[in-house]
């Protein structure tokens, strides 16, 4: 007997997932989780938001090859990763990797047909959530096995790796982080999904680092988001992050609206735009010590952004933006013109960084418990 699902299930884990907003604080920065993805349905195929890569060779970009245009020059130097698409997009710019989150399942909820709607009707429907004693356990339940059964459906249709949101309001507990992960991964070998398919994206406060640094030392990929700052980019790296995201447009976006952080002023100082300055202090700062890390620049805003980051491992950049260098057809070899490399490992060890800069992770965890005033 096929099984039939109607909508107020899914609307109770939407309502759930709605009261669970969360703000963060990280090194600073007051942050608050994007709104809802506004989903467009076409031909049943939802937004999907694009993530890190497994390959670290941009040549194995799944954007356009062979064309004589910028898109295809910059995806020499950086694998370009589309920002967010519809099934009309996914032909043009097909995503290399993916993230599932709370938003991405408020959106499915929203929508009367997805491909992925049957991912958490299944997960609303498992025996096992539905019988356990407290309302709170059972709705983490069905939530768990939701985000993963849509992470499992992600996994086919992208080459890359999967990046799954560990709730936020876990942001300051170092053992819950684990311990959700952990839960996470269990669901995730239930359905056969590989480990290396999977990267776990983590919040950047010191009980999130870390927690990715206890993760990564058990094999398991982490992804450290919401970073603002060098120390923890520089923190994250130490720690072991397989991903490093810094967001190009917000730092921007705050340092025309505050002042007083030491960091933002120097750049502004110096000519630099923060949000650019920051990713190339620390992309330099992996390459010239030798961390593991991957560095993803997000939110870039417009092509002279993505220009400035050439060479950092991902840029994730919205369809705007790729549309812009798709239709702009690169200047041909004969007359001489190339993209230039801004960032290589080669010029990272001629970085300079201060004694203060070269902190260890250690030390600021240490200072950190011990309040602001001694860091």
């Amino acid at each position: 007997m096929p099984l039939s699902l109607q909508s107020p299930p899914c609307a109770t884990l939407s309502a759930s997932i709605q009261k669970g907003r969360w703000k963060t604080l990280a090194a600073g920065f007051s942050v608050t989780p994007l709104p809802a993805v506004n989903f467009s349905l076409r031909r049943s195929i939802p937004r999907i938001l694009a993530s890190a890569s497994s390959s670290s060779s941009p040549s194995s970009s799944s954007l356009e090859a062979g064309e004589n245009n910028e898109l295809n020059a910059v995806s020499a130097f950086s694998e370009i990763v589309p920002d967010t698409v519809v099934f009309d997009d996914f032909e043009r710019f097909p995503p290399t990797a993916a993230t599932v989150s709370s938003a991405l399942l408020l959106g499915i909820c929203g929508l009367p047909d997805t491909i992925f709607r049957n991912a958490v009707d299944m997960a609303l429907a498992d025996s096992s959530c539905a019988g356990l004693e407290t309302t709170e356990s059972r709705l983490s339940c069905f939530f768990n096995k939701a985000i993963v059964n849509v992470g499992g459906d992600l996994v086919k249709l992208v080459p890359g790796r999967v990046s799954t949101e560990v709730d936020a309001r876990l942001a300051y507990d170092t053992n819950g982080i684990i311990r959700k992960v952990h839960d996470l991964l269990r669901l995730y070998n239930e359905i056969d999904v590989p480990h290396e398919r999977l990267l776990f994206k983590i919040p950047a406060t010191w009980q999130g680092i870390e927690a990715a640094r206890l993760l990564e030392s058990e094999g398991i990929q982490t992804h450290i988001t919401f970073v603002y700052s060098f120390a923890q980019a520089a923190a994250a790296a130490q720690a072991g992050a397989s991903v490093i995201q810094i967001f190009v447009g917000r730092l921007r976006d705050w340092a025309r609206n505050h002042s007083g952080d030491n960091e933002i002023e120097s750049a502004i100082k110096s000519g630099e735009d923060p949000g650019l300055a920051l990713v190339k202090r620390s992309y330099n700062y992996i390459h010239k010590y030798g961390y593991k890390s991957k560095l993803m620049a997000a939110a870039v805003r417009n092509k002279q952004d993505l220009f400035s980051l050439l060479g950092v491992d991902y840029v994730i950049a919205p369809l705007k933006v790729l549309q812009s260098l798709k239709d702009s057809p690169a200047i041909p070899e004969d007359e001489k013109y190339s993209f230039v490399r801004k960032l290589t490992p080669e010029t990272a060890t001629h970085y300079h960084f201060t004694n203060k800069e070269l902190v260890k992770w250690d030390q600021l965890s240490l200072a950190s418990s011990m309040g602001p005033a001694s860091v």
